[in-house]
């Protein structure tokens, strides 16, 4: 896990997108290299075997590898302090959402990804009411729940430390 945390920090979560993401690649990847086996068996000449290879070599890169450095390279992780969501293979794109910034957090499953165990992650941010949407998260509910168990237990300190100061 190529997270940096900060001091004693504990990681509670880290999440790469739903494997769901993954089945359109592996559909072209299989399909391809059917087609691709098939048309070096029934061609005769050398040359246009080889084609046939870099042709499928190609469309494989075109098609079926973004979407798997995409999954490798794009992450959801829950801290005790904090959410970092990664992602980018050349560009690298990162935002770390301190809990104390966050407002609110839901989640919402359709039925096809209820039955897979995942779905999309609504948070909102403070003042700002800026909306994060993180889409295909495994065990989103799960998810869902540790941040907000996080967010009642800053709540209620809040609360003791106010009642502490009044006193």
């Amino acid at each position: 896990m190529a997270v940096s945390l900060l001091g004693s920090e504990e990681v509670l979560v880290h999440r790469h997108p739903h494997v769901r993401v993954l089945v359109r690649p592996a559909v072209i990847i299989v399909v391809v290299v059917g087609l691709a086996g098939l048309l070096v068996v029934v061609v005769s000449q050398s040359s246009t075997r080889w084609g046939v290879v870099a042709v499928a070599a190609v469309v494989l890169l075109a098609t079926a590898t973004r979407p798997v450095l995409h999954w490798l390279t794009t992450t959801l992780t829950v801290t005790d302090r904090r959410l970092l969501l990664r992602s980018g293979v050349l560009a690298r794109y990162g935002r770390d959402i301190p809990l104390g910034r966050i407002d609110d957090v839901s989640f919402e499953q359709t039925l096809l990804e209820r039955m897979l165990g995942c779905g999309t992650l609504y948070v909102e941010l403070g003042a700002d009411r800026d909306v994060i949407v993180v889409q295909n998260v495994p065990r989103v509910a799960h998810v869902h729940a540790v941040i907000y168990e996080l967010l009642e237990e800053r709540l209620d300190l809040d609360e003791f430390e106010d009642e502490f100061e009044s006193d």
